[in-house]
């Protein structure tokens, strides 16, 4: 009997997990062609693009460096959140809100772990696309170090409320395949806010003394000029400084008017028609 309901069990949640993977992976290309179809509105050029990707990969490398103190999913990482938070601090509030997504999707599609689609929607999607909220941060205050703590610190509590949500289902419906103890079931709140507790604060901790040793020491600040968007008045700046350059090195390449007067007088003299 006990057998028979792990195999369904097993089975139940071998299907889902097949379909809501590639349903992510139908949601991840989205995304990206979302991203695509959207350049003639937002200004995706190439270090935008490449902002991206290298706060993503970087987010995502941190993240297997973790430490997993439970065993229905949650873990504490090597700061894996401060690259894409860094990405959404300079870009702003919907580009952090893309990168997040993308950056959830791949932490599924590395190791999925669902009960339901609904759970899906709040551990994977919401929960990292609430990395978009530290686009805000610098508007705060005119103090780097203080916006970057409590920017860091409203992604993980909104991060926080949404695991809370998603633990709460967890751990209340009946189909859970798990040994809780009976006042766990009774009140899947209070165990769920006591199991989201144990990590997301430590983690939370790390990235955000992470950020503020990077403002701190100034390294933030460098960061946020490297991979800072050019704004349009720069770009029409370098436009025309390419034009310039263009235009004198077309100039020095052709003879000038003195030089075309002087070659045709020469070749056109009439004291050389009449010695001949």
């Amino acid at each position: 009997m006990l057998l028979s309901s792990l195999l369904e069990a097993s089975a139940k949640t071998t299907n889902i997990v097949k379909w809501v993977s590639l349903g992510t992976a139908f949601l991840l290309l989205a995304v990206i062609a979302i991203i695509c179809f959207s350049v003639k509105k937002r200004t995706y050029d190439a270090k935008h693009i490449a902002a991206a990707g290298i706060a993503i990969g970087l987010s995502f490398a941190l993240s297997y460096a973790k430490i997993s103190p439970l065993p229905y999913g949650g873990s504490i990482t090597l700061a894996s959140f401060v690259p894409v938070l860094i990405y959404a601090y300079v870009y702003g509030i919907v580009d952090g809100l893309l990168a997040g997504t993308i950056f959830g999707l791949l932490n599924f599609v590395s190791s999925p772990y669902i009960l339901t689609p609904f759970t899906f929607i709040l551990d994977y999607l919401l929960a990292f696309a609430s990395i978009g909220i530290m686009g805000v941060a610098k508007k705060l205050t005119k103090k780097q170090t203080f916006n970057v703590v409590i920017g860091t610190v409203l992604v993980f509590f909104t991060r926080f409320l949404f695991h809370l949500i998603s633990g709460i289902i967890y751990f209340i419906d009946d189909s859970v395949w798990v040994d809780l103890p009976d006042w766990a079931m009774a009140n899947a709140f209070v165990y769920s806010l006591i199991y989201q507790l144990v990590y997301i604060p430590a983690d939370c901790a790390i990235a955000a003394i992470v950020m503020y040793i990077l403002a701190k020491t100034k390294v933030l600040e460098n960061l946020v000029k490297i991979i800072a968007p050019r704004t349009k008045s720069a770009a029409v700046s370098e436009e025309s400084a390419e034009l310039a350059v263009a235009n004198d090195t077309q100039s020095a390449d052709s003879p000038t008017l003195s030089e075309s007067a002087a070659e045709y007088k020469e070749h056109n003299d009439p004291s050389d028609n009449k010695e001949e």
